[in-house]
């Protein structure tokens, strides 16, 4: 089906809630046609022009706080790049007929970021919804306003409530039954102890944003050799951690067979093509042949293993990397590369949660990435493991999962 072009600006200005786009210096950037029609003002009297000047507290009610809570909220947005939810706020505004005067008016407003590719905040969203006809009409029918808003409220935060915790309910059910189903899968850290290696897997830390990552350690049929692996699958929950079985099976059977790290990354591709939920996989294989002391290795959209040398040169193993799997929409021949190490250097295969950050170049994380190896190189690799663990993850702990995988050569 051909898709059609959207014109996203004639959506902006046609939306039916008010809308209005902020500088993060709260200057008018854009307002929508609704955000024109509930103030009653053009785009000249708005545009260019910083928000609180526009519609500042009513100065003859001391007690306003509408615009002192609004400025709060949309400074919490630029400082944090995440969307802010505000109470029902009163917010008075001065009458265009009666100049001097102020019109009791209530509204309810949602502050949402927008990011730029390196997360800083560059524009904001704010979203007005007017009740004021609302509360006047409930005044009218002599309620009490205060008495309904308050029992409207607590009415309205618990049934949230209720919900919160029936959805972290189901949240918790589903995050063990996959990190069970994970730990199934995953090779046991006796099965990787003879080489002198060590693994690591930590889930993301209140989310279920886990079991998409895995690593493998597997004997090959000839010679010396081991080939070390780790992927990253895109998901989460109980469907990642059942693509990550699949491709981990497959990968562990093509390597035992394969020539090299590429082919056996171009069968588990083809694999990947029939396999829901394995689109734009990535994963990185390396071929440790100990008698010739050589890494090969081939890279499917992953970000690149690191050999740690003897000496404390740290070198990232870069130069075969094509893209993730089943993200062409023809196979193609995958490239791969060699190293070569001295007895007592490390490799350290690792995926995205170890490293990215939010609002951070990645590139600053492999540095850090980098740096912890080269100063603990001369640890054992359980230690090594450990110590990279807690240098690298936020002290709360990472918001994706994390595989790791450290092999002394």
């Amino acid at each position: 089906m051909t898709r059609t072009a959207i014109d996203y600006a004639a959506v902006y200005h046609a939306l039916p809630g008010m809308v209005a786009i902020l500088t993060p210096g709260l200057v008018y950037a854009d307002v929508n046609e609704a955000f024109l029609e509930g103030t009653g003002l053009s785009r000249e009297e708005l545009l260019g022009r910083y928000l609180f000047d526009v519609f500042p507290d009513n100065p003859n009610n001391p007690s306003s706080s509408g615009a002192r809570n609004l400025h709060a909220s949309l400074l919490r947005v630029v400082a944090t790049g995440e969307r802010d939810t505000m109470a029902l706020q009163r917010y008075d505004v001065e009458s265009r007929e009666h100049p001097g005067e102020w019109e009791e008016r209530y509204w309810s407003p949602v502050n949402t970021p927008v990011l730029s590719s390196d997360g800083s905040v560059v524009l904001i969203v704010h979203r007005v919804e007017e009740v004021t006809e609302l509360m006047r009409a409930r005044d009218r029918a002599g309620i009490d306003q205060g008495r309904v808003l308050e029992a409207e409220l607590y009415t309205r935060a618990r049934e949230l409530q209720e919900l919160n915790n029936r959805l972290r309910q189901a949240h918790a059910r589903e995050r063990q039954v996959a990190l069970v189903l994970q730990e199934a899968m995953l090779p046991a850290p006796r099965q990787v102890g003879h080489h002198r290696a060590a693994v690591r897997y930590r889930p993301a830390v209140g989310a279920l944003n886990v079991c998409g990552d895995w690593y493998d350690l597997v004997d090959l049929v000839s010679g010396h050799r081991i080939g070390v692996s780790v992927g990253d699958v895109v998901g989460h929950g109980l469907e990642a951690a059942g693509v990550m079985g699949q491709l981990r099976s497959a990968l562990t059977a093509a390597s035992r067979v394969a020539a090299g790290p590429a082919e056996a990354l171009d069968v588990v591709g083809r694999y990947a093509h029939v396999v829901d939920g394995a689109e734009s996989a990535t994963v990185v294989t390396t071929f440790v042949d100990f008698d010739r002391h050589t890494i090969t290795y081939s890279s499917a959209g992953h970000l690149p293993p690191v050999l740690v040398h003897h000496d404390g040169r740290v070198e990232f193993l870069d130069r075969a990397t094509d893209p993730p799997l089943d993200a062409l929409p023809e196979p193609a021949p995958r490239s791969e590369a060699t190293a070569a190490f001295t007895p007592g250097s490390t490799l350290v295969l690792y995926t995205d949660g170890l490293v990215e950050r939010r609002r951070e170049d990645i590139d600053t994380g492999l540095f850090r990435l980098a740096e912890s190896l080269r100063r603990h190189r001369t640890r054992d690799p359980e230690s090594l493991a450990d110590i990279v663990l807690l240098e690298l993850l936020p002290p709360g702990g990472a918001i994706d999962d994390t595989a790791l995988i450290v092999v002394r050569l």
